[in-house]
This record gives C-alpha cells, structure tokens and sequence, in this order.
C-alpha cells in the first residue's frame, strides 16, 4: 500500500476536513431515518400462517407481544443443504442485539420456506438463538417478492427490489418491517432487498475503518470471500 506519510500536525488538518464530511453524511443519515419511518403503510389483510418449533403461528403471533416486527426474509429453500451464506453472514450479527431490540419494542424473527426441522438444523448448526420460522405452504414469501414460482421464472422477469428482473433462484433475500396496533391490525412499512440490507451488516462498517476497507474490488461477486462461520480456515 502506497499513501502519503505526514506529521502529526498534517494529519490532524486531513483528519478534521474528513469529519466535517462525516458529520454531514450522518446528518443525512438521519434525514434518510426520518424520512424511511413517514413512508405510508399497507394493512396487511390477508391471513399468513408459519411452522414453529412451537406449532403454527400467525404473522400477529409473531410479534410476540411487541408492536414492531423486523423479518428477515433468509434464503432456505426446501431441501436445500444449507442457507444461503450471505444471509448467514448478517444472521451472525443478530443474537447480541435481540436482548436491545426487546427493550425499544422490536421483534425480530427470519422465514423460510424451508420446513421447520430444516431451518431448526442449520440453525442449531450455526449456534444462533434468534427466531426462526418456517412459510413452508403459505404465500408470504412470494407475497413479499422474495421467493417466485417456477411458472413465473419461465415466463421471464419477476418483481424484486421494486423492479423488473430477470431472477433464476426461486428464493432471494430481503428484510421487512411490520407494526401491529393496540387493535390486532398488522401493517407492512418497510421493505428493503440486495445491498439494501447491508447496513445490518456490522462487519462491513469495522472493514470501513481500516486500511484495506472491505478489499473486495477484484472479487467477483464482491462476497466471494464471506464463508458460513464454521467454514473458515481458521
């Protein structure tokens, strides 16, 4: 690596210029928030059931009590050995912030359409505590544009992060966001898809810091070096 090498004095000026940029962009972060959160609802109306390691629960069930609900839509298809490693990749970051989430009114749960004993394996494979149920028989995950019939595939593009594509899985990923009222009604607020997700990402924000950064430009796809935790070398 070739940078320029100053004294402390030069630097602390580079230093300062940087953060008055960095104070902008999380002015405009927050700007963004505020924004995301005074995007209108949608009452979800139609009824959704989902396979527990408890029995059958509902899309209200779900919230367990609380009145906001985070779903990570993780790509497991049924029959498939493992998930999908960049939706594990984020799962990773989850558990330490379920017991935060609790105390600010958050729920938050992944779905699959894999059956229950399946997405229970790979979870108890991968150590993670987080909920996770299955939509194996319901239309959730194709109501929600992250899972699409092969007869739609055939026919060419499908609607996935609110455009037109053409998609050979019939699974992808996402995460969306839902609120239930004092009443039992369920609303959809919020829904984001490919690198829409990546702020949930923790490491990426610690690989933003150092030298290198996240050092995935001669990488095809960018993620090519991300592994299922227990498949790393060391």
């Amino acid at each position: 690596m070739d940078h320029e090498i100053v004294s402390r004095a030069e630097w602390t000026v580079a230093r300062r210029a940087l953060l008055e940029r960095e104070k902008e962009l999380t002015r405009q972060r927050d700007a963004l928030a505020a924004e995301r959160r005074r995007l209108p609802w949608v009452r979800v109306t139609k009824e959704y059931s989902f396979e527990a390691p408890v029995g059958t629960l509902t899309l209200a069930e779900l919230f367990d009590g609380r009145s906001q609900l985070i779903v990570h839509h993780f790509m497991l298809g049924p029959g498939w050995k493992e998930g999908c490693v960049g939706c594990s990749f984020l799962a990773d970051h989850v558990d330490g912030a379920l017991v935060h989430l609790r105390q600010r009114d958050v729920t938050f749960v992944a779905v699959s359409r894999a059956p229950i004993s399946e997405t229970e394996a790979f979870r108890r494979r991968m150590g993670w505590r987080f909920k996770w149920v299955s939509s194996f028989g319901s239309d959730f995950n194709y109501d929600f544009h992250v899972s699409f019939r092969r007869r739609d595939l055939i026919k060419g593009k499908v609607w996935y992060n609110f455009e037109l594509r053409e998609i050979r899985s019939e699974d992808l990923h996402g995460v969306g966001v839902f609120f239930k009222d004092a009443g039992g009604d369920v609303f959809h607020t919020y829904s984001c898809y490919g690198r829409g997700e990546e702020f949930l990402i923790g490491t990426y924000s610690f690989l933003d810091l150092v030298p290198k950064g996240r050092d995935e430009t001669e990488l095809s796809p960018p993620m090519a070096w991300v592994r299922h935790h227990d498949r790393y070398d060391s």
